[in-house]
């Protein structure tokens, strides 16, 4: 003699299946949620540590940058005002720059190709040859202000790129 029909014991076996499913789906699904929300957090902390790192690189890199720079200008500065030193005022009017030199010169400072010379390039353009040695110096100094640049943004890059793989 059972107490409990036997369809009425099926259904409440099926009902505790259906519980304990149920339960097991809920709590499944809080600890794949809790990993998620810690997975998430943690790539949070280290992309926040990354972006650190990369600031501070950054700044490093343009401190040192600046401060080059201006050695950079300065010592061109210099160069610039010591042209009369070096080309004295009686080399300005014992030699005049023709215009086959201004037009070579020109194009060379434009990476291009001179027209073809001709006879009135011989000719003095009135140019001064302190007026050539100041810009020329002021090429160079312009010139070692890219380097310093380029040598800023390759010690930049590079930087950055070993803060994203620590």
């Amino acid at each position: 003699m059972n107490v409990i029909a036997w369809p009425y014991r099926m259904l409440a076996l099926a009902a505790l299946a259906v519980a304990l499913l149920g339960l097991g789906w809920i709590k499944g699904a809080s600890h794949v949620q809790a990993q998620w929300d810690a997975t998430i957090q943690r790539q949070a902390l280290q992309t926040a540590v990354v972006k650190t790192r990369q600031a501070e690189a950054t700044a490093k890199v343009v401190t040192e940058y600046v401060d080059r720079i201006q050695t950079v200008r300065e010592k061109g500065g210099t160069l610039i005002k010591e042209v009369p030193v070096y080309v004295p005022v009686q080399a300005d009017t014992a030699c005049r720059i023709n215009r086959g030199f201004v037009r070579l010169h020109d194009a060379a400072a434009a990476n291009e190709l001179p027209e073809a010379a001709s006879d009135a390039d011989a000719a003095a353009a009135d140019l001064a040859l302190s007026t050539v040695a100041a810009t020329v110096a002021d090429n160079y100094r312009i010139c070692h202000e890219n380097a310093e640049q380029l040598k800023a943004l390759q010690q930049w890059t590079g930087e950055i790129a070993a803060t994203s793989t620590k």
